[in-house]
């Protein structure tokens, strides 16, 4: 339960995922398309999206929920992650490991934004698509799904006069 949130609150929570996600789809379908490395699509839309639009358009104060973490937490996890998988061939320990370089990263780079962890895990159990794709999976799809939620959830919370993103006073 959001604490103090209104049932108007939600709705245009759930509306603007409902927006965010699947404008993200239907831009990338209609852009990339079914491409990929090989005969193997790369995915158009990362299931840590869904995540992110939870705190996109649910908790938009939240300091994880701002452009950089979203963003850059995403991407730079799915990186931390395939570069694992390659490093580590058993996929229990670069699954731990991946999550754990991507916390700390994100961490040290300012973006911590869970979903980031999905993508990192994402990175090293996504199968052949992902491996395939190698580095570029960072990318395509991730940085380019984080990036596009990301403008979705910026214009609508403009339209919406919400006060997104936050500045964060240091």
């Amino acid at each position: 339960i959001l604490a103090g949130a209104t049932w108007r609150d939600r709705v245009i929570a759930c509306l603007g995922a409902l927006i965010g996600i699947c404008t993200t789809y239907l831009i990338c379908h209609l852009t990339l398309g079914a491409v990929g490395i090989g005969t193997t699509p790369l995915p158009l839309l990362v299931a840590p999206m869904g995540a992110s639009a939870v705190l996109l358009f649910a908790v938009p104060s939240s300091p994880l929920a701002q452009p950089w973490p979203i963003i850059g937490g995403n991407t730079i996890s799915a990186f931390i992650g395939i570069a694992v998988t390659f490093a580590v061939p058993d996929s229990i320990l670069a699954a731990g490991i991946s999550v754990a370089l991507a916390i700390a990263v994100m961490s040290l780079c300012r973006c911590l934004h869970p979903p980031g962890g999905a993508a990192a895990l994402l990175a090293v159990l996504g199968g052949p698509h992902v491996t395939d794709a190698g580095l570029l999976f960072a990318f395509d799809p991730v940085a380019i799904n984080a990036v596009l939620i990301t403008l979705v959830g910026l214009g609508y919370h403009w339209l919406l006069r919400h006060n997104y993103p936050h500045r964060t006073v240091v």
